[in-house]
């Protein structure tokens, strides 16, 4: 059975073809904001939002219907998010093997799935059923949104503070080895959700100082 391989990508500066305007190609774009990619909405109309993407000069919108003088060849990325099954299967016809694509309405003709995904900060956590049952996914995202709640950005934030500390500081692997296990201690993320961040940055000085 093929299993898919779980993984994050650096899509800055990449260009990305959005084909499609509406709900579904809305949510995929939202979701590719943040990644520095150029992206290219092809599509006769779009929803409001993708208009208003546009105009702010976020996203570039193509106002026409997909044909074979759209060039996608040079895309690393291409979502096929039409409502014309037809329409779909020709652009998975018309990408190259090596492009990453996505046809939102046929898994088999894909290379790739977006899991349903949260971000905290730098925290990203993302669930699949590797496309057998998205609603699934979405049901454990929402439970996972309880539990990693909007105190997780300030604490992978600090997290990551103390690390790069650690890192200059301290020369020892043992050393270093022993305290990040320590910052994984309850009471850190404890003080975090409370707003001790005086505190709680004491405490982790106290434990470098050693």
């Amino acid at each position: 059975m093929r299993q898919y391989y779980p993984v994050m990508i650096d899509l800055n500066g990449k260009k990305i073809v959005v084909i499609g305007g509406g709900a579904v190609a809305t949510r995929k774009i939202g979701g590719l904001l943040m990644s520095g990619a150029e992206i290219t909405v092809i599509s006769p109309s779009v929803t409001d939002q993708i208009k208003q993407w546009a105009y702010e000069n976020y996203i570039k919108w193509l106002p026409s219907k997909f044909e074979g003088k759209h060039n996608i060849q040079d895309a690393f990325l291409v979502f096929a998010a039409t409502n014309n099954v037809k329409v779909n299967r020709e652009i998975s016809q018309m990408a190259s093997s090596f492009q990453l694509l996505n046809i939102v309405d046929h898994p088999q003709l894909s290379n790739f799935i977006v899991p349903s995904t949260f971000t905290r900060g730098k925290l990203s956590v993302s669930v699949s059923t590797s496309g057998s049952y998205p609603g699934l996914s979405k049901k454990i995202k929402q439970e996972l949104l309880q539990i990693y709640d909007e105190s997780y950005e300030e604490y992978v934030g600090f997290l990551e503070q103390c690390r790069a500390e650690i890192l200059k500081n301290i020369s020892d692997p043992q050393t270093r080895s022993r305290i990040f296990e320590k910052l994984l201690d309850p009471i850190f993320l404890e003080l975090t959700k409370k707003g001790n961040y005086q505190e709680r940055n004491n405490l982790f000085l106290s434990m470098i100082l050693q």
